[in-house]
């Protein structure tokens, strides 16, 4: 007789709906602000670095505190965390709102990013809990994933609209009703899961953790806007020893913040990496894309959001239906096929020019098509790898390397592109226009922009030409460089994790076999999962099956 894990029924699928709800909000609240700058800077009249840190906070505070989330999810509750998040994330929403300062605003999008820290790792570790079926839980990641890139793709679309008709705080109150109704409904739809011998939350790891990877990802930004610089490369190094005395405190202490033994298996690790490199890549290529959009082709935001729809509605399909596809065939190769698809799109933009406004949708579309494949198997392999007990880290983990994989994306690929461009002007003869314009156009081609609004016509259009040229090529560098590095990840994606496939046994690892055991990368002798004796709902109690 073997038992089966559980099916997931209809108040499970329910409750995922309200569990994509705050995660299409966290990812709106990510770009929703980008539109709005303009007005804020005008009504609260921010210098430039606080401009930086009003945008840029919110992403540093989510990544930083994901990690303690995720583990104090594990202690309270997750669904207890997810409720106390979301009532966070509405104050703070309303306060964003209504700032008077730039001070103000600075410090209630931290207060939003800490809350939105809470709400990722809440949600995936409740989807982990809830579909103990690997098939249903794939499906639900694939949902859940959907609901975070739609989200991301509405933030500049809701925000421009929103602006054509209130002033620029109403960007901010969108989240209220959502969370209102997450705080309504979530106590009747979501169950309650925690660990049985929880101890006490280490807050001098939780310091560490927060110093580490604020300072990294900073340093990473500052790298990407301003190139290498000593003040950059210290606050990665101090980012690097605070992750090194947190690893230290981890190994040692009684209670860790963070579970190593997630890190012990292969499958684990893998699937992190691959989601960081994709991640990177994505974020990349995005930042590029938005500057041709706007700079190249000279389109308003809110119109150049919308070109970037059709990528999304491409993506959307393949998150839902790739969980049915890896059914028949092994996970490993549907990822690696998919990043061989988003290799053919990054060739393609390699041939934009620059009235190919077709060709980049064209090649965004196909490249998102094969990265959302692998983003959702590769964060299903990831969250399934972990323990139930432990889901609330291993989600925690996986959207922090997300957010780092970002930042790395940004910081490399925005250094590649920038070098090209730079080589690009440096190569030019552009003696007759003024140094600040020559040196303005030198840095960036947004610089270049600015600087031909100033001069005569004549000028201004040659040095529009020789900027757009010196961005296409590096356009086409950094694309070429992405398709390197997604081809080289589908060759080690097929190798190294071939030998993980559907499990067609119990959810328990107590109860896999040695062979089952193997290929997950679990111990044959693994402990039982005793989380099911916090689980308020029917969905932990196992169906026995002939």
């Amino acid at each position: 007789m073997v038992v089966a894990p559980a099916k997931a029924g209809r108040r499970e699928w329910i409750g995922l709906a309200m569990l994509a709800l705050p995660t299409l909000l966290v990812s709106m609240d990510l770009t929703v602000l980008h539109l709005a700058v303009p007005d804020l800077s005008e009504d609260l009249r921010p210098s430039s670095t606080q401009l930086l840190w009003i945008v840029d906070i919110y992403g540093f505070m989510i990544a930083g505190w994901m990690v303690t989330a995720g583990t104090v999810g594990d202690h309270i509750g997750r669904r207890r965390l997810l409720l106390y998040g979301a009532a966070a994330f509405a104050g703070a929403s309303v306060l964003a709102a209504f700032s008077h300062s730039a001070e103000m605003l600075i410090v209630t999008r931290g207060l939003l990013g800490i809350a939105g820290a809470t709400l990722m790792p809440s949600t995936m570790a409740l989807i982990r809990n809830m579909f103990h079926d690997e098939v249903q839980r794939s499906r639900a990641i694939g949902i859940w994933m959907t609901s975070f890139m739609v989200g991301a793709t509405l933030g500049p679309l809701v925000g421009g609209a929103l602006l054509d008709a209130f002033w620029w705080g109403a960007v901010f109150l969108m989240g209220v009703p959502v969370m209102v109704l997450l705080l309504v409904f979530g106590p009747k739809l979501l169950p309650e899961y925690r660990t049985d011998d929880a101890g006490r939350v280490d807050f001098v790891s939780a310091l560490l953790s927060l110093i580490a990877v604020l300072a990294v990802v900073y340093g990473i930004k500052q790298i990407a806007e301003q190139g290498p610089t000593p003040v950059a490369a210290a606050v990665i190094v101090a980012g690097a020893l605070a992750g090194w005395a947190f690893v230290r405190r981890q190994r040692a202490g009684a209670d860790p913040l963070l579970d190593l033994a997630l890190f012990s298996t292969a499958r684990f690790n893998i699937a992190i990496v691959a989601l960081l490199l994709n991640s990177g890549v994505m974020m990349g290529i995005n930042f590029f894309a938005a500057q041709y959009l706007q700079l190249v082709h000279g389109l308003p935001p809110l119109e150049a959001g919308l070109w970037t729809l059709p990528m999304t509605l491409a993506g959307i399909p393949v998150a839902l239906l790739t969980p049915s596809v890896a059914r028949h065939v092994r996970p490993a190769f549907v990822m690696a096929f998919g990043l061989l698809v988003a290799a053919v799109g990054f060739g393609i933009i390699t041939q934009v020019d620059a009235t190919g406004l077709a060709v980049l949708v064209t090649g965004t579309v196909v490249l998102f098509v094969g990265l959302a494949a692998m983003g959702v198997l590769g964060t299903d392999m990831a969250v399934s790898a972990a323990p139930p007990e432990r889901a609330g880290s291993a989600s925690a983990v996986t959207s922090t390397g997300n957010e780092l994989g970002g930042a790395l994306g940004l910081a490399i690929l925005g250094s590649i592109g920038s070098a090209v461009y730079r080589d690009g002007i440096a190569g030019s003869d552009l003696g007759a226009l003024p140094a600040d314009a020559t040196e303005s156009a030198g840095e960036s081609l947004g610089g270049a922009v600015r600087a031909a609004a100033e001069l005569p016509q004549q000028l201004s259009g040659d040095l529009l030409d020789t900027a757009r040229a010196a961005f296409l090529d590096s356009l086409h560098a950094v694309a070429l460089t992405c398709a390197v590095v997604v081809t080289v990840l589908a060759v080690a994606v097929a190798i190294l994790l071939r030998n993980t496939g559907r499990r067609t046994g119990p959810e328990d690892p107590s109860q896999a076999s040695p062979e089952t055991a193997k290929d997950i990368g679990l111990p044959s002798q693994a402990p039982a999962d005793d989380d099911a004796s916090h689980a308020d709902h029917p969905v932990n109690q196992p169906q026995t099956t002939g």
